[in-house]
């Protein structure tokens, strides 16, 4: 975690006082890092971070993450103790950082409190994944997610990544089949392994474009990513199926007949 330093360091200088703890998630605790892979940072402080801190953790962000920063690219967010404990849902994460809003960082915009359905993955995987970079250990710092809110925050996130199936195809198919996971077992997994769940459950005809997104995640970069017509073809029918076998979860006799 050596390469981690100038992170850990940038939010220590910048929240001070405040930082009670630095935590990683995502692919770095779920079975190692990808070519695509974030850097997936959890920040726990005491206060609301003030204008001038979050225009400075922004600063520093935009130096050290993207493809020709450092540390590669990384999603950074901030939440408040006391949004989290005790814990209420929807959860408010008071900063969020990642490469996909850099465009709109470079033009003026700068991280604010906002809800954050997802921030109950997010914690749910730090805490299992258990790897402190700064601080006391995350479990005493904040407690467990509740399933519900886990399932909850889940399925807020369809929506948007239906949305984006035509420009993300990779990450909303592979997250479509960790939803699906996650929801019918209660364990987090990682994007590969609840691939490979989700293909074992898929009806046959479904089960290319998945494989492919599997594939993708763990040999090839975003640069390196193509899709054939046929294959591209068959994403949204495949996602159209994994959600229908989430929404059938929800209805036990439907679920059994799935």
């Amino acid at each position: 975690m050596d390469h981690l330093t100038p992170a850990v360091e940038l939010v220590a200088d910048v929240l001070g006082p405040e930082l009670i703890g630095s935590y990683l998630h995502g692919s770095a605790v779920l079975g190692g890092l990808k070519p695509a892979s974030d850097v997936d940072l959890l920040v726990v402080s005491r206060r609301s971070l003030t204008p001038d801190r979050r225009r400075a953790l922004l600063d520093g962000l935009l130096a050290l993450s993207g493809l020709e920063g450092p540390l590669g690219p990384v999603e950074l967010a901030v939440i408040v103790q006391s949004d989290v404990r005790p814990w209420r849902y929807p959860p408010v994460c008071d900063f969020l950082y990642g490469e996909w809003l850099r465009s709109s960082y470079e033009k003026g915009l700068v991280p604010e409190p906002e809800e954050m359905p997802d921030l109950a993955v997010l914690l749910t995987m730090a805490l299992a994944g258990d790897r402190t970079l700064s601080g006391p250990p995350l479990a005493s710092v904040a407690g467990p997610v509740p399933r519900e809110d886990l399932a909850a925050a889940c399925r807020a996130g369809i929506p948007a990544l239906l949305a984006d199936i035509d420009d993300d195809e990779r990450n909303v198919l592979l997250t479509l089949a960790r939803i699906w996971t996650t929801l019918a077992t209660g364990e987090i997994k990682s994007k590969d392994t609840a691939a490979d769940w989700a293909l074992a459950r898929l009806p046959a005809e479904h089960r290319a474009p998945l494989s492919y997104a599997r594939e993708l995640y763990l040999e090839r970069t975003y640069a390196e990513e193509r899709w054939e017509d046929g294959l591209r073809a068959a994403i949204r029918p495949c996602a159209q199926a994994i959600v229908g076998r989430i929404e059938a979860l929800g209805d036990p006799e439907r679920a059994e007949r799935s």
